[in-house]
């Protein structure tokens, strides 16, 4: 079932009055329960066009589909609504907030989505044993290390149970070891609860696990390929 759709999706940024095309008419559909990569050199068009996916941006052009609901045409408002009940993000800087524990962290999401304050509890301490964080609860982000801040930041992004979750290069800053704890944690979701994942990353740790590879080069898909299991062709 086609879940995620792109229709002619252009993004156009006027940098000192020269046009720069950040993404290029990209055409493509992501089914239910995928693990996609996408993938390029630095200013391929790859994050803008994850971040237009997922809302953050819009576009200049084009369509952006989520679920029969075109979200480049919702309203400000009815868009954040619709991103706090059906997206989750996972980004390479982590973007917790400083002041906040680890298990507030991961409840601030809920406490958007106005969940009774018990169940925000109950499942943010379930979230973060998830990841294997059960003894990092009351830490703030600063007393825990790049590989644990990351855990907790997909953790949060699990908190409004997502139907997708979008992660910009969420490895970039972890070693090894953490990296693969992490992409271990994403796979299981994705098999387990039909998360559908979407990476774009330069990582080939990440490009390994993928069932989709999808290549990004000047705003263009120029390769697009499909696994039947992990590691396999």
């Amino acid at each position: 079932m086609i879940v995620i759709e792109t229709k002619n999706l252009h993004k156009v940024y006027d940098e000192t009055k020269v046009p720069v095309k950040a993404v290029n008419g990209i055409d493509i559909k992501f089914e239910e329960g995928e693990f996609t990569a996408v993938v390029g050199p630095s200013g391929s068009g790859k994050t803008t066009f994850l971040n237009m996916v997922g809302g953050l941006d819009s576009p200049s052009e084009g369509e952006v589909i989520i679920n029969s609901t075109k979200i480049s045409e919702l309203s400000s408002k009815k868009l954040i609504d619709f991103r706090l009940h059906n997206i989750g993000f996972v980004f390479q800087s982590f973007n917790l907030i400083p002041v906040l524990t680890a298990i507030e962290n991961v409840e601030f999401i809920m406490l958007l989505q106005k969940k009774p304050k018990v169940e925000r509890e109950k499942r943010a301490i379930e979230l973060l044993r998830s990841v294997g964080l059960e003894d990092k609860l009351y830490q703030r982000p600063g007393e825990l290390s790049g590989g644990q801040q990351q855990r907790v930041s997909v953790a949060r992004a699990l908190a409004s149970k997502p139907r997708f979750i979008l992660a910009d290069e969420p490895t970039a800053n972890l070693d090894s070891k953490s990296t693969e704890n992490l992409l271990n944690i994403m796979e299981k979701l994705n098999k387990e609860e039909k998360i559908t994942f979407i990476f774009s990353t330069h990582d080939a740790r990440v490009v390994k696990k993928a069932r989709r590879v999808i290549t990004v080069e000047d705003g263009k898909v120029i390769s697009d390929e499909k696994f039947s299991a992990i590691g396999t062709e």
